[in-house]
């Protein structure tokens, strides 16, 4: 009995794991990642409105909420750059543009500049008057890159 329980349990990793492993060559489809990128950029982007919001004083700064904010910020930031690669132009309906895969040298350059911008958001959240002064600048370089890289209006 124990010896035909632990059969089947040896049956059942060997399954799971040529199953695992023939699913992970596979990838992940084009509207998966297409999705993934958009969660990341709506997160993000909400975390980074609060503070925007507690730069301008239209929400109360607090210290707690704007560090950890700004950390998230900083965080999900190194996460869209693989997300606009090769064939993840369509596959979902995106508002990137299709200009970020035809100019992706100027693209990458417009990332870059964001992400060093971000990575001041965390030591700068600590003090309102910094967070003004940063926050500035990360909305400058987002509203860049969305005036020239994203769409109004989501396309196929």
């Amino acid at each position: 009995m124990k010896l035909r329980l632990a059969t089947l349990a040896l049956c059942a990793v060997a399954t799971t794991a040529a199953t695992s492993t023939a699913f992970a060559q596979q990838g992940p489809k084009p509207e998966d990642q297409i999705r993934y990128r958009q969660s990341i950029m709506n997160v993000m982007g909400r975390q980074f409105g609060m503070l925007a919001g507690m730069a301008k004083g239209d929400v109360p700064y607090n210290k707690d909420a704007a560090v950890k904010a700004a950390g998230l910020v900083d965080t999900l930031s190194t996460l869209p750059g693989p997300l606009f690669g090769p064939g993840l132009d369509k596959g979902a309906p995106t508002k990137a543009s299709e200009k970020v895969w035809s100019e992706p040298e100027k693209f990458k350059a417009a990332y870059e500049k964001m992400q060093a911008e971000v990575k001041k958001l965390p030591a700068a959240a600590g003090d309102l008057a910094t967070l003004k002064a940063a926050a500035g600048e990360v909305g400058k370089t987002c509203k860049g890159c969305h005036d020239d890289y994203r769409e109004k209006e989501f396309r196929n």
